[in-house]
Parts: C-alpha cells; sequence; structure tokens
C-alpha cells in the first residue's frame, strides 16, 4: 500500500517533470530555430522558385 502511494508519487512527478522539461525544450530550441530559418529560409525558396519557374517556362508540369 505505501510502495503504491510511493510509486503513485513518483510517477505523477515524472510526468509533471517531462511537461516542464518539454516547455523549457520548447523555448530553447525556438530561438535557434528562428535564426536558422532567417538564415536558410530566404535561399531555399529562391531555389524552388527558380526551380519552379524554369520548369513552367519549359512547359512542364
Amino acid at each position: 500500500m505505501v510502495s503504491h502511494a510511493f510509486n503513485t508519487l513518483i510517477a505523477s512527478r515524472f510526468l509533471q517533470s517531462n511537461d516542464a522539461m518539454g516547455e523549457m525544450v520548447r523555448d530553447m530550441l525556438r530561438p535557434m530555430l528562428k535564426a536558422w530559418l532567417d538564415d536558410n529560409l530566404p535561399i531555399l525558396v529562391e531555389r524552388l522558385v527558380r526551380a519552379e519557374i524554369e520548369r513552367v517556362a519549359r512547359g512542364g508540369r
């Protein structure tokens, strides 16, 4: 009975910690992802638009 209560307490604490950890990781990754997108997204979009324009100009589908 005591061990069950203790295990329940540990499980509930772990889940709370896991949620907090996930939130902390998201908060840490958000600025890194923004920086990566700021650095790389314009180049990726330009490359894809150029390829699409070339494809359409050749009459491709």
